[in-house]
């Protein structure tokens, strides 16, 4: 984590924004990514009660302090006396929240010196603030933490070594795939697949429903994987996170050179080597080869390079393999914007996948469409559906120019939820 202090900006600013408003030391409205006077105040008012020297400067003991408004829960350490009744009140919890957090846990036998997971009274997943890796990191972190019937790992690590992570939920017999910002200015995608899964868990956790289907329900039948993050580098490219100046952020201002009309960093899609990460799989990848290059994109730079190879960048083999290791009955990979889906990949036309998008189409309110011959090969829906001759469908969301602003986020998620619930039980 960056030490910030007064004059700093971006999105770790933007992050610990978040931190001092969940606490309680900052409103809504200062959330701006800017460490003005009014960030600076709080952050003394939060160093004081925390204990800590008041400063003004979030530095590691500042940050480790705001752990638990990050991702959501604290550790607390059962004493004499304690009860779930009181720990809920304590810590603005429920003692629903609490039993679901700590699994086989006899709530009228509290062992003495034992360790709880208490989830604090606010969601997990900002909606908020630009979505970067890090804050991927504390999300799922604190999703496991309070919804330990959520599984996680990783499918690789990005160019720069970041977790490729996935996550899932269910234990039905029929898996279901879905993977989000593939593009690096496409990020507001990765937002919306992380909210669906902590709604969803939090409706399975209060038996209650998602999408207009009993959780319960879904979770016995179907068994849901997310990639919510395709391409962290790209995306700490464009949201901040790698910050003008370092040298990861110069060598991609160099590559974009190339493409001088591209505005940067927010015109980048591409990975952090300038690969798009979309063109990179092996169905018809010759072809968008050379569709690509007579568009003039014949070397690394934001957007619509496809590599010296199929599968060349580890972003894209990860995932590629990740499917290989599973047998997914149905895939939506996540994009914007146009409200659009697209749903069919050359002649193949995948049982019932024509039906499927019409209801995906009513839920959503989208077109549901052929793909534009220019953008017709090589991305993740066209190999799924060439392998399996399973439906798979990419999902275009919200209007406008990438990156979308996160004004859009509530129209979209609402959009989507039918569509991210039936896709798990359609097919």
């Amino acid at each position: 984590m960056q030490i910030l202090r007064k004059g700093s900006f971006g999105p770790q600013v933007e992050l610990l924004q978040l931190g001092l408003n969940r606490g309680g030391y900052l409103p809504a409205s200062g959330i701006d990514g800017i460490f003005g006077n009014a960030t600076q105040a709080a952050l003394l008012r939060f160093q004081t009660a925390s204990g800590l020297t008041a400063d003004g400067i979030a530095g590691p003991r500042t940050w480790n302090a705001l752990t638990p408004q990050l991702t959501g829960y604290v550790t607390h350490t059962v004493r004499p006396g304690d009860t779930l009744y009181r720990l809920a009140s304590a810590y603005g919890s429920s003692i629903r929240a609490i039993d679901t957090a700590n699994p086989g846990v006899d709530p009228l036998n509290l062992a003495i010196g034992s360790r709880l997971i208490i989830p604090l009274g606010f969601d997990v997943v900002p909606t908020n603030i630009s979505f970067t890796s890090t804050v991927l990191d504390y999300v799922v972190r604190g999703l496991t933490a309070r919804y330990p019937f959520l599984r996680t790992g990783r499918m690789g690590s990005s160019v720069l070594g970041k977790p490729l992570y996935w996550l899932s939920i269910g234990e039905g017999g029929r898996e279901f795939f879905y993977n989000a910002s593939h593009h690096a200015n496409e990020w507001i995608t990765t937002p919306l697949l992380m909210k669906y899964l902590e709604n969803y868990s939090r409706a399975y956790s209060l038996d209650g429903s998602i999408g207009g289907q009993r959780a319960d329900t879904l979770y016995r039948t179907a068994a849901l994987y997310i990639a919510p993050l395709v391409n962290p580098d790209g995306v700490d490219l464009v949201t901040g996170e790698i910050a003008p100046g370092s040298t990861q952020y110069s060598r991609a201002q160099a590559l974009a050179q190339n493409y001088p009309n591209i505005s940067f960093p927010g015109g980048w899609k591409a990975n952090i080597n300038g690969v798009d990460l979309n063109l990179q799989y092996p169905a018809g990848w010759d072809e968008a080869r050379e569709i690509k290059f007579a568009q003039g994109f014949t070397m690394p730079g934001p957007r619509d390079y496809v590599g010296t190879a199929p599968l060349s960048q580890p972003e894209s083999r990860a995932v590629y393999n990740f499917t290989l290791d599973h047998d997914f009955k149905l895939t939506l990979s996540y994009h914007t914007q146009g409200n659009v889906i697209y749903w069919k990949y050359l002649d193949y036309e995948p049982e019932n996948s024509y039906a499927i998008g019409r209801r995906f189409a009513e839920l959503s309110g989208y077109s549901l469409e052929l793909t534009p011959p220019g953008s017709a090969y090589a991305g993740y829906k066209d190999w799924f559906i060439q392998q399996y001759n399973r439906p798979g469908y990419t999902m275009e969301v919200g209007r406008g120019v990438a990156p979308l602003p996160l004004s859009q986020f509530g129209t979209i998620y609402r959009a989507n939820e039918g569509v991210l619930t039936e896709g798990q039980i359609l097919a």
